[in-house]
């Protein structure tokens, strides 16, 4: 039985890869009695998520979980029966020669980024023995299908979810809520939403998304435009930031946390990937929507695509997003199917304690 955990996460920039880590070592923690301590190189990135934590201290403890700010040079007291490299963050030289000390060995994961695409669940898993030291790194993706290692998913969170959603008072119209990168065409979404039949709340995420809604309107919200009201809103810690998705209509979401939590969230949504050089994102996004719009009609796969396509890259928004809307309760009904259908697989944090129960 693999006690303790240990994860180290960089942040690369926005809140993608602290997010997972986080409520990956939340989970260990909590679900798996697991001892898990998180090595963060910042901790300003993680305290929006957490409030309860304090970026000035070196070490401690919140929600069951360990946390370590992680400095050039640690100091490396122990390591643990399982180390994560969240998404090639490259473990430090003397915590690698620590754990090549160790015996037994310690399960060395790399943990890699949310991909639907195919070769994926071929190279989930996968073995790679370090050049010099006693050492296996496996390479560990989470994923769609059961081939891979899933996606994080708490205990009785589709409970809890459809308490939320029982209890949440009508609003006459549409909620939506905004979370995006800077270039999606966010102008041409409020343009489109205020000229709409349709009365709409827009929920806009602080950082980048409101300040491209601010540079469109010229001015500090909220504002009312048309039939258009849109409504900022504080960072919220990531369970607040789950209720936000379950009570709203439709979900624009970005990167890989955000994404996964609108799909568990069974409520029609529409994913900015994060932009990779030569465009190698759209491949990934393609391959999800292969995935995702296998169960719609031929005309709800087109409209979906079409909108998710533009969102990431170019088109005739106005278009799309009509040809979405008009499909809106095969939408709804198609996303609980999605969620529940990939609520079958056993969720990242299981099947990574498995994982490594079998390699130690």
């Amino acid at each position: 039985m693999q006690l303790h955990w240990d994860i180290f996460c960089r942040v690369i920039d926005n809140y993608g890869d602290i997010g997972v880590c986080w409520r990956l070592a939340r989970q260990l923690a909590n679900e798996h009695g697991k001892h898990v301590r998180l090595w963060l190189d910042d901790l300003n990135s993680l305290q929006p998520l957490c409030p309860a934590i304090d970026p000035a201290r070196a070490r401690q403890s919140c929600s069951a979980v360990e946390i370590i700010h992680w400095t050039e040079n640690p100091r490396i007291d122990r390591v643990g029966e399982v180390a994560i490299e969240a998404f090639a963050c490259e473990l430090p030289v003397a915590y690698l020669e620590a754990m090549a000390r160790t015996t037994p060995t310690p399960c060395w994961i790399n943990l890699e980024y949310l991909t639907a695409e195919a070769w994926a669940e071929s190279c989930h898993g996968m073995a790679s023995p370090h050049p010099s030291l006693p050492l296996t790194k496996y390479f560990y993706f989470p994923g769609f299908s059961t081939t891979t290692g899933g996606l994080l998913r708490e205990q009785g969170l589709f409970a809890e979810r459809d308490e939320t959603i029982a209890q949440a008072t009508g609003h006459h119209g549409l909620d939506i809520s905004l979370f995006s990168y800077d270039t999606a065409p966010i102008s041409a979404l409020i343009e489109t939403l205020a000229e709409s039949s349709i009365e709409t709340r827009l929920h806009v995420a602080p950082g980048k998304p409101l300040a491209a809604v601010a540079a469109h309107f010229g001015s500090n919200g909220p504002w009312q435009h048309g039939r258009l009201r849109v409504q900022p809103f504080a960072f919220l810690p990531q369970d607040d930031y789950d209720r936000l998705l379950w009570r709203c209509d439709i979900n624009f979401v970005r990167g890989e946390d955000s994404f996964v939590r609108a799909q568990w969230a069974g409520k029609p949504f529409v994913w900015q990937i994060y932009r990779q050089e030569e465009d190698a994102h759209l491949i990934k996004l393609e391959a999800f929507l292969d995935r995702y719009t296998a169960g719609l009609s031929a005309v709800g796969a087109t409209a979906v695509s079409q909108l998710f396509r533009v969102w990431n890259s170019t088109g005739d928004l106005r278009q799309a997003w009509a040809d979405f809307i008009a499909i809106r309760s095969e939408l709804d009904r198609h996303n609980h199917r999605w969620a529940n259908q990939l609520a079958k697989n056993e969720n990242l944090a299981e099947t990574l304690v498995k994982f490594c129960a079998a390699k130690v």
